[in-house]
């Protein structure tokens, strides 16, 4: 994510009240002008990505804005 891009900001306090209503998940932000060896090693290329992981790997991704029952539905899925 990026705080200055528009589409980041609609998204991370979604990313932020689940991380709040599900404390069994961790829930990480990586802003990618602080960390871009990190956004390069997992191949992102626009923002705002989601990401889930399940034992270190990627097990979904998703690209762009998007609301809380989509994310939520990552999750579950």
């Amino acid at each position: 994510w990026a705080p200055w891009f528009g589409p980041c900001r609609m998204v991370s306090p979604i990313v932020d009240e689940i991380a709040g209503e599900n404390p069994s998940v961790k829930v990480c932000k990586v802003n990618i002008d602080e960390q871009p060896q990190l956004a390069s090693l997992y191949g992102v290329m626009s923002i705002p990505t989601l990401m889930i992981f399940q034992n270190g790997d990627v097990v979904d991704k998703a690209v762009g804005a998007r609301n809380k029952a989509f994310i939520l539905q990552m999750l579950e899925g």
